[in-house]
């Protein structure tokens, strides 16, 4: 590739980290995709040189071998790409401009019935060496709806027991409180001296560890996204649920019975994090046979 374009990748690549807030995988996936574009076309073509022609022939590259959703987004981050070199004056014309997303098909997010949610939360036992910890961690994710990744980065001064808050930052490096229902706050209380346990053993083993962390594992470490989702997995099985028990089933569950109670899609966006309303719309179609449940039992001529 040559030095132009390493250049324009490099500074697009700090803007996303440094004006944008993005996390080091996203930027990392951004420049993947980038270099995949460039590399398509040889490295002696330079972004002012691709026309409108040679970027369609570009999609139907990717087309022909990935799936839509892998194309779809391929190409907005290329888009970011390009409007953050239009803004630089770096190109005056967009290749991309007459290229259109492709359509993709709704999936239906995977979420549990509360039945199922209260069989998984019982499921850890005295047989489980670290029961509290896993209880609390799946109560806290069901509780606040939070993404794994944002638990699992959780630190002790975010949690206020006395409010029943919790402060989250999400993607974006953006923050938002979010209320802990009292079986959650009670489970973590009830993991605190484990955690303590745990703190000193490490300490006593000339580990180091992570003080500041809320959850973490035997070595004094803080619990990683792969192990919360290897357990939740577990519990899951072990409760003879056959739905696919993940953390983000878990927060799926959250948004899906918070809606079929009665909240306000603005309130459900606000407590997910999410950017756009029309990403929190997607479990509005969720709730269709439970409307149509209350609709049987309530309309008088239904």
């Amino acid at each position: 590739m040559n030095k132009k374009n390493k250049k324009y990748i490099t500074s697009f690549c700090n803007w996303l980290e440094t004006e944008k807030g993005y996390s080091p995988n996203t930027v990392s996936a951004y420049r993947r995709d980038i270099h995949e574009f460039f590399n398509h076309f040889g490295e002696d073509q330079i972004i002012n040189d691709i026309t409108s022609h040679e970027a369609r022939g570009y999609v139907f590259y990717l087309n022909s071998r990935n799936k839509s959703s892998s194309v779809a987004r391929k190409l907005s981050g290329l888009r970011t790409f390009i409007r953050f070199l239009l803004r630089g004056k770096v190109i005056s014309n967009d290749p991309l401009a007459l290229v259109s997303l492709p359509k993709q098909a709704r999936h239906i997010p995977v979420y549990l019935t509360v039945d199922e949610i209260f069989s998984l939360l019982e499921e850890p036992g005295a047989d489980d060496t670290f029961a509290e910890r896993d209880r609390a961690v799946m109560e806290l994710l069901y509780s606040t709806g939070m993404r794994v990744a944002e638990l699992a980065s959780l630190n002790m001064t975010r949690l206020d027991f006395d409010t029943g808050m919790v402060k989250v930052r999400g993607k974006g490096n953006k923050e938002r409180l979010i209320p802990v229902g009292n079986p959650a706050l009670e489970a973590i209380k009830q993991y605190l001296p484990l955690r303590e346990r745990l703190l000193l053993g490490a300490i006593k083993r000339g580990k180091p560890v992570e003080e500041e962390a809320v959850f973490v594992n035997n070595r004094g470490s803080r619990l990683t996204t792969r192990s919360i989702e290897r357990f939740v997995k577990m519990y899951g099985r072990r409760a003879g649920i056959t739905s696919r028990v993940t953390p983000h089933a878990l927060r799926h569950s959250f948004a899906t019975h918070l809606l079929e109670m009665g909240a306000d899609l603005r309130s459900v966006q606000e407590l997910l994090g999410h950017a756009s309303l029309s990403t929190t719309q997607k479990y509005t179609h969720l709730n269709l046979d439970y409307m149509t449940e209350v609709y049987d039992k309530a309309h008088p001529l239904a």
